[in-house]
């Protein structure tokens, strides 16, 4: 039940979202038409993907010492 009650409140906190009206970002358009928004996509992805790689690592280090123990 509780499970379920979250989902909702999280669905819900997402409708202000979705009412919000749809405005032109310029900056965004900026890098779309210069082809530099792949750069950026591609740099975030570079952050993401070497913090999941840190965060595995330290995990199984930390798995390693328990058993050790």
């Amino acid at each position: 039940m509780k499970k379920i009650a979250l989902i909702v409140l999280l669905l819900i906190s997402f409708i202000p979202v979705f009412a919000q009206p749809g405005q032109d970002v310029e900056m965004a358009d900026t890098l779309r038409s210069s082809g530099r928004i792949y750069v950026v996509v591609a740099t975030i992805t570079i952050v993401f993907i070497g913090l999941a790689i840190y965060l595995f690592t330290i995990d199984r280090r930390l798995k390693k010492l328990e058993n050790d123990k």
